[in-house]
């Protein structure tokens, strides 16, 4: 008789790459859902005083619409310097440095910038 080996650690290390791999898109949505409410809350990230955003109540026009934006900005760090402290870059803006000022944590940020990403 030969013997088989089991096949439970085959199907288990199948069932763990298959939610390894299906893992990431939720969490990257829920991620950018949490930057939306950051964003669009007056009280926080209040991103709607100065930039039209779609889906934005009452948006102001100080700031550029933030549509396209993973276009503009295809490398995330470079947005998420912005939103940390876009003075870096440019001294003259009126940007809120979100990160500098500690307006907005890092995980907050990060989430904002999941959720431009988006548009």
């Amino acid at each position: 008789m030969i013997a088989i080996p089991s096949m439970r650690p085959i199907l288990i290390l199948a069932l763990l790459a298959g939610a390894a791999v299906s893992t990431p898109p939720a969490r990257a949505q829920s991620a950018a859902a949490e930057g939306q409410k950051i964003a669009f809350d007056r009280g926080k990230g209040n991103c709607l005083t100065c930039h039209d955003i779609r889906g934005g109540d009452l948006p102001g026009t100080i700031g550029p619409q933030l549509k396209d934006i993973k276009s503009k900005y295809p490398d995330r760090n470079d947005l998420v310097a912005i939103v940390t402290d876009e003075t870096k870059r440019n001294p003259q803006t009126v940007m809120p440095p979100f990160g500098r000022n500690r307006i907005l944590s890092e995980q907050e940020i990060n989430a904002v910038v999941d959720f431009l990403q988006t548009l």
